[in-house]
């Protein structure tokens, strides 16, 4: 269950500068307007296991759209597929969307799936309480992923650096793992692997991206060129979304079932990640698009990131933000 952050950002990069001019439409993109399939790919994270319901419960055909659900255990071989043309739309964060579209890929952002309000956490062994105390600790985290920044966000709070810290590079199942026996003594995980992590007996998140409001939303991210050709199936998928959250709704068990089994985890752990990840219905799509000065902008959060990804030097230069933001399709759904 390798989520949203399998990848180095640099590799990323590479990999949309290299190859997205020869194949930003797909080799098989049915011409502008004709009927397109809509190959839709996503990851373990508890706000993209939504898209398996709409797929076994049929809402995906009931909005006339026809979708080829592609589930990846390496979140970033999604990041590389839709940057290749193999996917017309993935489940991505805004930070590797960014970092995508600074490496030349035009990809444009439809729909907010959720914001992770507590599932992204850096957890510490007993004895260390405070983000402070990480100075001069073991701290194993992916590089250069949301929990990566995440990380770096904490120790500004602290008025620390990564300098500050024994940095050990690691997958985040890995360095989960790693954490329990010992070998650090902290880490940057998101949930699943949370729970893995809180396995160590004494052990506590010390910060979450529940103190970092709206620095982690995950998004329905189309290229450019399938939006501008396939307006129509676009708008199919994203009214799908609204729709799933409502059988969601009038159907808890029975969804949390489906997702909880694609998850690869129990029932009742799936439900403890509730609270860590906020889902967007339609009036917090709203919100979120509508241009302003708080975090809760998705303009101004774009803006953050990527000054942040500069400073931290993530990226070489701010990628472009013009046309990555589309807000007509959720405002098309019907309230």
């Amino acid at each position: 269950m390798n989520r949203r952050f399998r990848h180095r950002l640099a590799a990323v990069t590479a990999v949309a500068a290299l190859v997205l001019p020869a194949t930003a439409c797909g080799a098989d993109e049915p011409a502008p307007g004709a009927p397109a399939t809509v190959v839709l790919g996503f990851s373990a994270w508890p706000g993209w296991f939504p898209w398996q319901v709409a797929q076994e419960q049929g809402l995906f055909a009931k909005n006339g759209v026809t979708v080829e659900l592609k589930y990846f255990d390496s979140y970033t071989d999604s990041l590389t597929a839709l940057a290749t043309g193999n996917l017309s739309a993935n489940s991505q964060t805004l930070g590797d969307t960014l970092t995508s579209v600074s490496g030349g890929a035009q990809q444009t952002i439809v729909l907010v799936n959720d914001n992770s309000t507590g599932n992204d956490q850096i957890i510490a062994k007993p004895g260390i309480n405070t983000i402070a105390d990480l100075k001069g600790k073991r701290v194993a985290v992916e590089q250069g992923t949301v929990d990566h920044y995440l990380l770096l966000l904490a120790l500004k709070t602290a008025g620390l650096t990564e300098a500050d810290i024994a940095l050990k590079p690691m997958l985040t199942d890995a360095g989960a793992a790693a954490f329990t026996t010992g070998e650090v003594d902290a880490v940057g995980a998101f949930a699943p692997f949370t729970t893995t992590a809180l396995g160590l007996a004494g052990s506590k998140a010390i910060a979450t991206s529940a103190d970092f409001p709206g620095a982690i939303p995950d998004h329905l991210v189309f290229t450019a060129a399938f939006v501008k050709d396939h307006p129509t199936e676009v708008q199919a998928v994203v009214k799908t979304w609204f729709d799933t959250l409502a059988w969601i709704k009038a159907n808890p068990d029975a969804a949390i079932d489906i997702m909880a089994k694609k998850a690869g985890v129990s029932a009742a752990d799936y439900k403890s990640y509730d609270a860590g990840t906020t889902i967007f219905n339609r009036e917090q799509n709203l919100a979120a698009f509508t241009p302003g000065s708080t975090p809760a902008n998705l303009d101004f959060q774009a803006k953050s990131i990527a000054e942040f990804m500069v400073s931290a030097k993530l990226v070489d230069s701010a990628p472009p933000l013009d046309g990555l933001l589309e807000p007509k399709f959720v405002q098309a759904v019907s309230p």
